[in-house]
């Protein structure tokens, strides 16, 4: 069996159960309690040194961490999202993932952490103000390489795509506008239109509606990375 360890609220995690449920693979999720401090925990880290979700293990002794590294390995078993047989395209795949990870995923996942997941009095204003900056060019850039396009690369879904939308479907608001990108906006409505689709609060336990006091993690709580 393969298990992913994750947590509905991690969009980084999303990247790489999205792929697995749409890829056909026969896997389970494994809740990763983190806003009660489970990253932090020793039994986590010796699973992932890194103390970061998502962490995927498999029959066969294989363990992972990365949601890239992850997708890369759901693409060997698979020969599915990776861009096929040409080097060029899976180049292109592999661009728009580190892209994410640096440039929108990045950023989205570290504001929206700050915006819905820590307690009002102990946000940061001026570090959010900064990341909405940062983000804005981002939004515009994924625009940009929809125009025209159904897909991010190629003529079909691949782990581009699955790391680009990794947290523009949840509903938390961090200042990105589907009306405002209407290029995203009909790529993310695409992406729900896949069979297999699901939510990220739907496909991985855990939500914000889970917990009793949802703006309350953890003291010293970290955020999620890819």
């Amino acid at each position: 069996m393969i298990r992913l360890h994750c947590f509905g609220e991690s969009g980084n995690a999303y990247k790489a159960a999205l792929p697995l449920e749409l890829s056909g693979l026969d896997w389970e999720p494994v809740k990763v309690d983190f806003f009660a401090g489970a990253a932090r925990s020793d039994a986590f880290r010796a699973l992932n040194i890194m103390g970061e979700v998502p962490v995927l293990e498999t029959g066969d002794g294989l363990r992972l961490s990365q949601s890239g590294a992850i997708q890369d390995w759901i693409t060997e078993k698979t020969g599915r999202f990776g861009g096929g047989t040409d080097r060029a395209l899976q180049r292109e795949v592999l661009r728009w993932v580190l892209w994410d990870n640096h440039k929108l995923s990045g950023q989205a996942g570290s504001l929206r952490f700050l915006m819905h997941f820590l307690p009002p009095e102990k946000r940061p204003e001026q570090v959010i103000k900064w990341l909405h900056g940062r983000l804005k060019p981002a939004y515009e850039t994924l625009e940009r390489g929809l125009a025209g396009r159904d897909w991010l690369v190629g003529d079909g879904p691949t782990h581009a795509d699955f790391s680009c939308c990794g947290y523009l479907f949840y509903p938390e608001p961090f200042g990105f506008d589907r009306a405002a990108h209407p290029n995203t906006d009909r790529w993310l409505d695409r992406i729900a239109a896949l069979p297999g689709w699901k939510h990220p609060y739907d496909l991985m336990p855990g939500s914000p509606a889970d917990r009793a006091d949802k703006d309350a993690p953890a003291d010293g709580a970290q955020k999620e990375t890819t």
